[in-house]
């Protein structure tokens, strides 16, 4: 999966993000067939309810289904993992300036700080 997860955060929102995060950047298309809860639990050093957990809530929010017996696959409509990581992308860009605020930054002052690391 490329990514290792950070064991001191949740771990199934984690996954979901990633998910979603590679949906909507096309690095799993629609249709495409996840690995095996088992193999990305052994990937990612987790345990297996916490990947199965993962899939189920995307499933539910639309961007994974199931085939019994065969396996996990990324839905047609990529809309709602695009959606989400729009919704990740606001919330963390507030919480970011929230946090430049509270270390005394106006959003301008904040701005300038992104502006530096633009490469």
């Amino acid at each position: 999966m490329g990514w290792k997860p950070d064991h001191g955060l949740p771990i199934c929102p984690q996954i979901c993000e990633q998910m979603c995060v590679r949906v909507a950047n096309g690095n799993l298309q629609p249709h495409a067939k996840l690995v095996s809860v088992r193999e990305l639990a052994v990937m990612l050093g987790v345990n297996p309810n916490t990947v199965q957990r993962s899939y189920e809530q995307l499933e539910q929010q639309g961007v994974l289904y199931s085939v019994p017996g065969t396996g996990w696959y990324v839905s047609e409509d990529a809309a709602v993992a695009k959606n989400a990581v729009e919704n990740l992308r606001r919330e963390r860009t507030a919480s970011f300036f929230a946090e430049m605020e509270n270390l005394g930054l106006d959003a301008q002052a904040a701005k300038q700080y992104v502006k530096e690391w633009e490469v």
